[in-house]
């Protein structure tokens, strides 16, 4: 049985870390696209627009194969990339964390600076509550009105929350099934020879 679950934040969150009179504030936020990320990046950088660096790293996708880190400036691998490893620690997903750094007057060299960004974005994660979802393949079926009790008892039995439904003369809706039992439940529509299916 292969996991079709994955772990993200349920709701934006905040931390912070102070070493040597530079304070670094994290936000944490749950994404679903590259766009997302970006409106937050802009609004921080209104909000701290007198900050000195904005660094950032996110995860999208259940899979996690869509990344990045980003050290707006600080020396390479001391702001995006400690900022990556705790979401990879935590195991999360469509979560982005932004920490913006207001400078002390005090340099912390690279390693201080490693430690500082990384202690910031794994308290904004702490502060988090963090949620499974499950990884849903989306179908929709086309059927006449008189296939209408098959298609929602196997709606059913699956437990599945019927959306976009259209019973005209012939009906429509879309489900979202877990991909664990997509097969089995695809099978089960496809045996009901009235109905056609589709994968959205």
């Amino acid at each position: 049985m292969f996991d079709d679950t994955y772990h993200t934040i349920k709701a934006p969150s905040e931390g912070l870390y102070k070493e040597k009179g530079s304070k670094f504030l994290a936000f944490a936020f749950p994404v679903r696209t590259v766009e997302e990320v970006k409106a937050h990046l802009d609004q921080l950088r209104k909000d701290y627009f007198d900050a000195r660096h904005h660094c950032y790293a996110y995860i999208l996708g259940p899979n996690k194969d869509a990344f990045r880190a980003n050290d707006d400036g600080e020396p390479s691998g001391t702001g995006g990339r400690p900022i990556h490893g705790q979401l990879l620690s935590a195991d999360l997903t469509d979560t982005l964390i932004v920490v913006v750094r207001y400078f002390g007057g005090i340099l912390l060299g690279a390693s201080g600076l490693a430690n500082a960004y990384k202690t910031a974005a794994r308290d904004a994660i702490q502060n988090a509550t963090i949620i499974e979802k499950t990884i849903d393949i989306r179908y929709r079926l086309h059927f006449e009105y008189a296939a209408m009790n098959d298609v929602m008892r196997i709606v059913k039995e699956y437990e599945l929350v019927p959306r976009n439904q259209d019973f005209n003369l012939d009906c429509r809706l879309d489900v979202e099934v877990r991909q664990s039992l997509s097969v089995r439940f695809y099978d089960a529509i496809a045996n009901l020879r009235t109905v056609r299916i589709e994968t959205l």
